[in-house]
């Protein structure tokens, strides 16, 4: 049984969780950020030089000219990130120098040397990331950070963690209509260079008193899964089911996100299902089948009081 309320924020977010948006004023990010707080999130600020004073249009969340002025007079901890690629790499360092402890980078299409250089400053100041060219993090009934469909996911006991978008929300969609709701569901990103990856958070839903089971959503190309398939093996106690997406991708072509490459034979779909298979995890051919593995699982776990 899965506790009334969350007991730490060991995933990312929870409901007390207080957030910036960095291009608030722009189309995409006031689209979302009005989203964000239909949800509950507690977005209390943006930021846009220039047009300090003012309010985030259609909302009553103020709008600061720089993350430190925002930081020190709402006490956010999170940035979610909007800005246009060519300047993402200023505000998250920007954000990273007011304090943040977490950044979440919708935007796509950023220079990789860019994201690299923005990865790297984050760590060097023990700053989270998750991104760029991802969909966000959400804590559902609580906190949703990013573009993620709200209604569709459900407070739960399964921890999500993803290369893509819209297999996030299909996957989702499956386990919520099959009453196997989520605790936390971080979408990492599908570009090559990004902050988060797979261990790291694998190892928070391993740690996570709310997680009983694990679901890992990956693609074709790179080697991420197959390192995360042996990461599994080794450090994480908890039932992994997974998903590869590109089962039926035609040979020698590149499909989808950036970091969807194949080289050399490696990063294949079917190389990936070996490496998870051969590290103990289930896997799911559709993801129908996720939310079945992931009913199986659960029923086979004793009861948590």
């Amino acid at each position: 049984m899965v506790p009334a309320t969350r007991r730490s924020n060991v995933i990312l977010v929870n409901k007390n969780t207080k957030v910036l948006v960095q291009g608030a004023t722009g189309k995409m990010g006031n689209t979302h950020t009005k989203r964000m707080l239909a949800y509950g999130t507690q977005v209390v600020g943006g930021v846009t030089p220039g047009r300090g004073g003012e309010k985030v249009p259609g909302t009553d969340v103020p709008v600061f000219d720089t993350v430190k002025e925002a930081v020190e007079k709402t006490g956010a901890t999170v940035s979610v990130i909007f800005v246009p690629p060519y300047l993402v790499l200023d505000a998250g360092c920007e954000a990273i120098s007011a304090g943040v402890n977490l950044l979440v980078v919708i935007t796509e299409g950023i220079p990789p040397q860019d994201t690299a250089k923005l990865a790297a400053a984050a760590r060097a100041k023990g700053v989270k990331m998750v991104g760029p060219n991802c969909p966000g993090v959400i804590t559902p009934g609580e906190t949703l950070l990013g573009i993620l469909p709200g209604s569709i996911f459900k407070k739960g006991p399964v921890g999500m963690v993803s290369r893509s978008g819209t297999l996030t929300y299909e996957i989702a969609l499956a386990l919520t209509d099959a009453n196997q709701g989520q605790s936390t569901c971080v979408g990492i990103g599908g570009d090559p260079v990004k902050g988060m990856e797979y261990p790291e958070v694998l190892t928070m839903f391993n740690n996570d008193p709310d997680t009983e089971v694990i679901v890992l959503i990956g693609e074709i190309g790179g080697t991420a899964e197959e390192e995360a398939a042996a990461f599994v093996k080794q450090n994480i106690k908890k039932p992994v089911v997974a998903y590869i997406a590109g089962q039926t991708a035609p040979p020698g072509k590149r499909m989808g996100h950036a970091g969807a490459i194949i080289s050399g034979g490696k990063g294949t779909a079917q190389s990936k299902m070996d490496a998870m298979k051969a590290a103990g995890i289930e896997v799911a051919l559709t993801p129908k089948e996720v939310a079945e593995k992931v009913a199986k699982l659960r029923s086979q776990q004793p009861v948590r009081k």
